[in-house]
């Protein structure tokens, strides 16, 4: 299983969660963050941003399904512009159901 932490704009967050849903992949958690990337933020005229707003997803998934999911979010979170986000996959060793104690997804 991969972990799949995708960092993306807010208003690009809800057309990555239904493209993803209609994919198959309704099951995720998303996060309000903050943060800022390489550019270290963004500056309009005298007004500095050190700190952004963004929207992070959260997906466990089976490890064949991760490249066809990173093909989505890549496709729908993309405006082309800096701040467009950041998609970081970790190995998940295992995973439990709380309710009915199931171990796996």
């Amino acid at each position: 299983m991969k972990m799949i932490r995708a960092i993306v704009r807010p208003e690009k967050a809800e057309e990555v969660v239904d493209a993803l849903s209609e994919a198959g992949f309704p099951a995720l958690t998303k996060i309000d963050v903050i943060g800022r990337g390489k550019q270290k933020g963004l500056q309009f005229d005298d007004i500095y941003y050190d700190e952004i707003p963004k929207t992070m997803l959260l997906i466990v998934t089976e490890e064949e399904s991760t490249e066809k999911l990173v093909d989505i979010i890549n496709e729908k979170a993309f405006t082309g512009n800096f701040g467009d986000g950041k998609i970081f996959i970790s190995p998940v060793e295992s995973s439990y159901t709380v309710r009915t104690r199931e171990k796996g997804l």
